[in-house]
């Protein structure tokens, strides 16, 4: 007979809260970082409260200026939000106040002026801080330095100074699109321009270029700048580059520029072909140099043979180069190329024209690393077959030493080796997609690279005419510019629940592109549903910020451009237009709500709050009357109409319902969240209210027409409106972890979901690891993330996985190995098993509350949030659970500590406000409860 456990309370993610402020955030916890500031005093359990606050030194300079969240910007556009982490050697610290100073640089001798003082501001805000000053120039440099005060009113020394550049506008350009005359589907153009620079000092130069749909920009020979910007030409997007460097007084200069254009496919909407690019140098003496694209350039075709699409869905090329038109053209991109031969380009016109009306800054990067194999195989053909250890999305490099001219060495990637050792091809191990390269030689030493990203593991070079060894054979990896210093690491008493995090971590990062993907082979669109579970991932595994905010901007843009009824696309940007996916839309609230506890960017949220609404009152009007549920849900085609549920395996869901239990619950939440905007933005009380009324009637139609007599919820409701007899996990799974089943039902439905194992797949399968952490369960999550031998994430591993899979059953049902989706079990796995949850926005306040009744003998981890890294370790001894925490200055935490034979923990570290200990608040659910300020602060249990 199993013994009833208490159900934990207010341990809910932003999502899943039942109402209120939306409650904590799910992140990923990561190994502990060395404590912060040595123990000091015990707790006593109702004298610490008293305890005299204590401190005395002034504040030291802040770190970690950012602008936007980065850290060194080229192209700010707008009002730039500034960034900075306070510090202090005193425990228990805040920020009571700031200061910001803004500076121009300038060319000449004393061309630098201050621009705007904030005189000090009486606030605890270190994230996104508006700058609210006289407008700034754009294309212009500026720094910025920040001094803060303490709670004792003492104040820091002002911060090193940061750097950032504004952006140009579509004025500013003065520059014309280009391209070559050419009827090719996938064309590579090289364009490229020769000057020579002015014969004053370079003191500042940068390259702003805009291509459609892909770029690599040179100064003189050097690859600078290299880009994707898949976006509507009337949303396009534009890159900056420094290249002060590269540029000589006096010296001739070459600007190159291959551009790639590939038409419209998954994630690439239908444009043409375009390329703008606008130099400009500065000089010592004042001076400015400006070099545009125009029709004195000249431009020809690269050395890419016309080939067949690789597969019908993302619509990529195969790629196949001649090396000997590559020969002809080496040093193209250099000065005193003879370019004789190329052609004048085609002249669009002046930005804006023709269909490119609009550019705006990009703000995301990508970062390129170099992939060695881990081994290489020489097969009996000759064939030689490199393993790269991991599935990794990446261009192919190989270097011949012995090239001969003529010679076609066909080289194919892939997921999975044949028993023979050569690499598959078959459709149903690529995600019937042909991975295959080809290469046609010219004498002598070369190499072979490949322009365009796909997801592979494995690399066959068919008859290479040579030995090739590890060291011929690499891999360009690419994946948004997440900073590494900012990257989650955990590690437990479990080897598998370690190896789990890392591989939805490292899955996260390479879904993570010019945008978020579904994979980064097949399709390489950005889909709704599979950017908000990457996103979450990826801010919790990376730290990342701006990628998500950028998808947030377009997935509202796509509401603008298609959905005056408050839809949203199902992938945007796309080649297919209009089409839509309800409960993805559902979504948006939540991920929005969800983006700023981790980022406190209340920009974002006010400029997408108008498209939560609009979500808001598209649900609200498939609300039947006579039901009070949501009916038919108006969106999607085929197995989509009404509503995913899950995908691509659904467990038995009764689709033959068109009041769905799932749709219903996303419908709450998203009322719940866009509520908890308003909230947050100040909008009226009666618009904040009348959400959280009409959730709340939602929610009780919810529980009063879809539960069975047992409390069980069903899949919905049949058109004649008799009840669904079918109880899927995900639909009960929704109703927990959104907060929706009353809390005498809970014990009964984490009995049935427990008894299921796992019967939701990768995309939505977070949701039961919450539902039954906050049943109570932490037993039953770590079993889900660590069983190796049913369905789920150990089970991954187990066969062979090293990326998070589309389906639990994908090797056998063909379905994609590399899909980015299940990775944001991150969060969980952080907030169940670390402890950690984020419960105010840009990470003001923390809940910190080890597991209970698990297997696990102790875990540690440090998280980077926007108010500094927390660290987390807790480990059971004989006497209980000891924990230590890591607290950033201007951080508040509550620390649950599990009780031992009723006996508080002896509690040592820093209090809030500067208080010389823990302060006790008391026993809650069988933990005690304590608050904590910055510092490190440690929890013993009781002898």
């Amino acid at each position: 007979m199993r013994v009833p456990r208490r159900r934990e309370t207010g341990s809910g993610s932003g999502n899943g809260s039942s109402g209120g402020s939306g409650g904590g955030l799910r992140r990923f916890g990561v190994v502990l970082a060395a404590a912060l500031l040595p123990m000091v005093s015990t707790a006593v359990p109702g004298r610490a409260a008293a305890a005299e606050p204590r401190g005395g030194h002034a504040p030291l300079a802040p770190a970690g200026l950012t602008v936007g969240d980065r850290a060194r910007p080229l192209d700010v556009e707008g009002a730039p939000g500034f960034g900075w982490r306070p510090r202090d050697t005193d425990p228990g610290e805040t920020q009571t106040a700031y200061q910001i100073r803004v500076t121009r640089t300038g060319a000449a001798r004393g061309g630098s002026r201050q621009v705007w003082d904030s005189g000090k501001v009486a606030s605890a805000r270190q994230a996104y801080v508006a700058y609210d000053g006289p407008e700034l120039a754009g294309g212009t440099g500026y720094t910025w330095t920040v001094r803060t005060w303490d709670r004792t009113g003492a104040v820091s020394p002002w911060a090193p100074r940061a750097a950032f550049d504004t952006g140009i506008s579509d004025a500013q350009w003065q520059a014309s699109w280009i391209r070559r005359t050419t009827a090719d589907k996938d064309d590579y153009t090289l364009a490229r321009k020769e000057f020579t620079v002015g014969a004053s000092p370079v003191v500042r130069a940068r390259l702003y270029v805009a291509a459609s749909q892909q770029y690599q920009a040179y100064v003189n020979g050097r690859l600078v700048d290299r880009g994707g910007a898949y976006a509507y030409p009337d949303e396009g997007y534009y890159q900056a580059a420094d290249v002060t460097r590269d540029l000589k007084a006096g010296r001739p200069a070459a600007i190159g520029v291959l551009a790639h254009w590939y038409g419209p496919g998954q994630g690439r909407p239908a444009g043409e072909p375009g390329l703008l690019a606008r130099l400009v140098v500065e000089h010592a003496d004042g001076s400015r140099q400006v070099v545009v694209s125009d029709g004195s350039w000249r431009v020809a075709r690269g050395p890419w043979l016309s080939m067949p699409y690789r597969n019908n869905d993302g619509r990529d090329y195969i790629e196949s180069v001649d090396g000997r038109i590559a020969q002809r053209q080496q040093g193209w991109n250099r000065p005193g190329f003879d370019a004789s031969s190329w052609q004048s380009p085609q002249v669009v016109g002046a930005h804006p024209a023709g269909v490119f009306t609009h550019l705006r800054s990009q703000r995301t990067r990508l970062a390129f690393t170099t992939a060695r194999p881990v081994s290489v195989t020489r097969l009996a053909s000759g064939a030689v077959v490199a393993d790269f250890g991991k599935i990794i999305p990446a261009m192919p490099r190989v270097r011949f030493a012995h090239g001969a001219s003529g010679r076609t060495v066909d080289m194919r990637a892939g997921y999975v080796r044949n028993a023979d050792g050569t690499v598959s091809d078959s459709a149903h191990d690529n995600q019937k997609t042909d991975l295959s390269y080809h290469y046609t030689q010219h004498d002598g030493a070369q190499s072979f690279q490949a322009y365009t990203y796909e997801g592979f593991r494995y690399l066959q070079i068919d008859d290479p005419g040579e030995r090739l060894s590890a060291s011929s054979i690499a891999a360009v990896v690419q994946h948004t510019d997440a900073d590494p210093a900012r990257a989650a690491t955990f590690s437990s008493s479990d080897p598998t629940l370690d190896a789990v995090a890392e591989l939805m971590r490292r899955s996260a990062l390479y879904d993570s592109q010019e945008q978020f993907l579904d994979t980064p082979t097949r399709e390489k669109g950005q889909f709704l549903g599979d950017s908000v579970d990457v996103s979450r991932a990826l801010m919790a595994g990376a730290g990342d910020r701006a990628l998500t905010a950028r998808a947030i901007r377009e997935f509202a843009e796509s509401q603008q451009r298609y959905w005056p009824d408050g839809r949203m696309n199902a992938v945007y940007p796309n080649g297919d237009g209009k089409r839509d996916i309800p409960d993805y839309t559902e979504m948006f609230p939540g991920w929005v709500w969800e983006y700023y506890l981790n980022s406190g960017d209340r920009a974002t949220l006010a400029a997408s709050y108008p498209a939560s609404a609009a979500v808001a009152d598209y649900i609200r009007r498939y609300i039947d009357p006579a039901t009070g549920l949501v009916t038919k849900l108006a969106g999607g085609s085929g197995a989509y109409e009404y509503g995913i549920i899950d995908w691509p395996n659904r467990y038995g869901y009764d689709t033959d319902t068109t009041v769905r239990t799932t749709v219903n619950i996303l419908a709450v939440d998203a009322l719940r969240r866009t509520a908890d905007q308003a909230a947050a933005l100040g909008r009226p009380k009666a618009e904040s209210e009348a959400l959280r009324a009409d959730a709340d009637k939602l929610a009780e139609a919810v529980n009063d027409r879809l539960r069975r007599p047992d409390g069980i919820y069903t899949d919905g409701l049949k058109a004649d409106g008799t009840r669904s007899t079918h109880a899927s996990q995900i639909a009960n799974a929704y109703a927990v972890s959104f907060g929706i089943a009353p809390d005498e039902a809970v014990d009964t439905i984490a009995d049935h979901l427990a008894s299921l194992k796992l019967q939701m797949g990768p995309m939505t399968a977070n949701w039961l690891l919450t539902a039954l952490h906050r049943a109570g369960r932490d037993d039953q999550v770590l079993a889900r993330l660590t069983d190796r031998t049913s369905l789920g994430w150990a089970n991954i591993l187990a066969r062979g996985g090293t990326f998070t899979w589309e389906s639990w059953e994908a090797p056998d049902d063909g379905q994609s190995l590399s899909h980015g989706w299940g990775a944001t079990a991150l969060v969980d796995l952080q907030q169940e098993m670390l402890g950690l949850n984020i419960t105010a926005p840009a990470a003001t306040t923390l809940r910190i509350r080890p597991p209970r009744d698990t297997a696990l003998t102790h875990a540690s981890g440090t998280v980077w949030t926007q108010a500094g890294t927390v660290g987390v370790r807790w480990n059971t001894t004989a006497h209980g659970t000891a924990v230590k925490v890591d607290i950033p200055v201007n951080v508040t935490a509550e620390v649950q500590v599990p009780l031992a034979g009723g006996r508080t923990p002896e509690a040592r570290g820093a209090g809030p406000d500067g208080a010389s200990t823990p302060r006790f608040r008391g026993v809650r659910n069988g933990y005690a409860v304590y608050t904590v300020g910055s510092g490190h602060s440690t929890f013993t249990p009781a002898a």
